[in-house]
């Protein structure tokens, strides 16, 4: 038997690291379905309300936990009980944590991703800080990413994902999990393209908020979500990913749901830039991440590294860095020489 053959009927023992929205509806979600799981919180006094209440105080507060569900703080877990690792921390954390659990991990431990970003200071994809801080413990690497709001998860609402491995076998296994009436997961082997669709729609969605933000209308944003697939798609294939990734879930899906969904943490964000907010104090003021805004300069810099043309993205991070005002921004786009469509 392989060391990671778990299936519904023997489903592993599960670790779902990060208590926020979507790692809360994700172990809901496995506990529900007879997955033996822990949600583990950063802070104790969150472990300790959530065990007593059934209800995450901070996140999803409406969602009854399943009573199955053990809870838990991150540094009290034994982690030689998981099988399965479900990572659902912000990507400015995520080095930190998993750095932080490397001696504690079981050799070949089943890894699921739900972080959607780039490692923000080197652009690195979060699957590869895996493969290398983890690298002594040859953990078996999945991703998962697509149009999935933690509300509507939580709410049973149907959902579409996508399980990304370079191991099909392996995420085949967690896309049988994973399954039930009301969240369906494909898979893929691209890990890069899922990785990417996920890190850049978060960009494109910060813009159509600070579009939505500035009063502008239906054609703007339609306009944003498909040259922002464009831009996606451009740093994805110099990263030899595989093209109809950005035409999928992952891709198109994801771009389309994070752009105009009322649950959209980043377009919200892009939003209240576009009222006067500050970057800075935009996260505490919702209380809640938008990756967009970490994801956007190191995106970029990937990009300017790359030689890949992201004109889009460019805007979001001067815009970011207080170096253009959005109107400014809106200029240069608009006015940009004409060309050809590309994709």
């Amino acid at each position: 038997m392989k060391d990671w053959e778990f299936s519904r009927e023997r489903p592993p023992r599960t670790a779902v690291v990060g208590a926020g929205s979507w790692g809360t509806a994700m172990a809901a979600h496995l506990s529900a379905l007879g997955v033996p799981t822990t949600l583990l919180a950063r802070r104790k006094e969150q472990a300790e309300a959530v065990r007593s209440t059934r209800h995450n105080p901070g996140y999803l507060r409406d969602l009854a936990l399943p009573q199955e569900l053990e809870v838990a703080v991150i540094g009290e877990y034994d982690f030689s009980r998981a099988e399965l690792m479900v990572l659902a921390v912000p990507s400015k954390a995520f080095t930190a944590t998993v750095e932080a659990l490397a001696e504690h991990i079981e050799p070949n431990t089943g890894v699921l991703s739900l972080t959607k970003g780039v490692e923000p200071d080197t652009g690195r994809r979060l699957s590869e800080v895996l493969h290398k801080v983890w690298a002594a413990k040859d953990p078996h690497i999945a991703v998962l990413s697509g149009p999935n709001h933690a509300e509507e998860v939580s709410q049973g609402q149907p959902t579409a994902t996508v399980i990304a491995s370079e191991d099909e076998d392996y995420a085949a296994a967690l896309q049988e999990i994973l399954s039930s009436e009301s969240f369906r997961p494909y898979r893929t082997r691209d890990v890069v393209g899922v990785e990417l669709a996920g890190a850049v729609k978060n960009v494109i969605a910060l813009a159509t908020g600070m579009a939505d933000g500035l009063g502008f209308g239906d054609n703007a944003r339609a306009a944003l979500i498909t040259r922002g697939l464009s831009e996606m798609s451009r740093l994805g294939e110099a990263l030899g990913a595989n093209p109809l990734t950005f035409a999928g879930l992952a891709g198109m899906g994801d771009l389309i749901a994070t752009c105009t969904s009322r649950h959209s943490r980043n377009r919200r964000a892009g939003e209240l830039m576009a009222q006067g907010h500050s970057p800075l104090t935009i996260e505490s003021e919702m209380g809640m991440v938008a990756e967009g805004l970490t994801a956007a300069p190191a995106v970029l810099a990937l990009a300017r590294r790359l030689g890949v043309e992201m004109p889009i993205t460019d805007n979001v991070v001067s815009v970011l860095r207080g170096e253009k005002e959005m109107q400014e921004s809106v200029r240069d786009l608009m006015g940009r020489p004409s060309r050809p469509e590309r994709h």
